[in-house]
């Protein structure tokens, strides 16, 4: 394990107590990228590269891949922690601190089923690439170019040889249209989250972003009042609720918003505003 020596930094809440935070987590889509986008801004790197200099942990977490998650914070990307595939890796200077795979008869059983559904793709996340057997060029499109996920190409879904990490649906016409038949087949079977506008994630049963959240903070010897979260959409909830500071975007919904310590409108405002960088 690698040990550094943390700064004290500290965080003027709202009730006007200064409390130290040691590890900050954020969610990816809608809440570092805004409004669609699909790289992190260069001066959000900037403030991360501030605060990981002074003896700070930051941790991507999403539903992404790892590959994917590094290219998008490549200028710093060998000195963060890593929450990728909704919890089910989380990776700290190429160490492995968690994975928790699929079953996989009962993977493949749920890849099928999405592979069925219309309007419905499937993406299959093992550790270091993704498997697609695209139905559409839209969607081989969106995977390789627009969200740059490492990918291979498979003719069989039997072709995956490694540990299946996340399924991931993406419903081109909007999750909304196809996640009542997901939830209502694979409940209690696995664990299932609304991601965004077109996607939906099937992972063990047992993963969360709360999850990750709580190996991260045993392997650092952290406390949940250590540790802020960021966050926007239900695979957020957990990973909020495992945190004391737990900031939710002004654009989430109000079941979200529920599990706020404060909202905020921009990442990288609050980090400097919090931290004074």
């Amino acid at each position: 394990m690698t040990i550094i020596m943390l700064s004290d930094f500290r965080l003027q809440g709202i009730s006007g107590v200064k409390v130290m935070v040691k590890l900050i987590a954020s969610d990816l889509d809608g809440t570092i990228l805004r409004k669609g986008a699909q790289s992190v801004e260069p001066s959000t790197i900037k403030a991360i590269e501030q605060l990981v200099n002074k003896g700070m942990y930051f941790a991507p977490a999403s539903g992404r891949q790892i590959v994917s998650l590094k290219r998008l914070f490549e200028p710093v990307s060998d000195k963060l922690v890593y929450i990728a595939e909704n919890g089910a890796l989380c990776e700290y200077k190429g160490e492995v601190i968690a994975k928790t795979p699929m079953d996989r008869k009962l993977a493949l059983e749920i890849i099928e089923d999405v592979y069925e559904q219309p309007d419905c793709e499937v993406l299959i996340s093992g550790q270091h690439t993704a498997y697609i057997k695209p139905k559409t060029e839209e969607y081989h499109y969106r995977m390789t170019k627009v969200v740059n996920y490492k990918t291979t190409l498979i003719d069989k879904f039997t072709d995956v040889d490694e540990d299946i990490l996340k399924i991931a649906v993406c419903d081109l016409s909007g999750i909304d249209n196809s996640k009542k038949h997901f939830f209502s087949k694979w409940n209690g079977k696995a664990s299932i989250t609304v991601s965004g506008d077109l996607y939906l994630d099937f992972m063990e049963s047992s993963v969360t972003k709360g999850k990750a959240m709580h190996q991260l903070q045993q392997y650092f010897g952290l406390s949940e009042d250590e540790c802020m979260a960021f966050g926007d959409n239900y695979n957020d909830i957990d990973m909020l609720k495992s945190v004391k500071y737990a900031y939710v975007m002004d654009t989430a919904c109000e079941d979200i918003k529920k599990y706020a310590y404060d909202t905020t409108e921009w990442v990288e405002g609050t980090l400097r505003k919090e931290f004074n960088i």
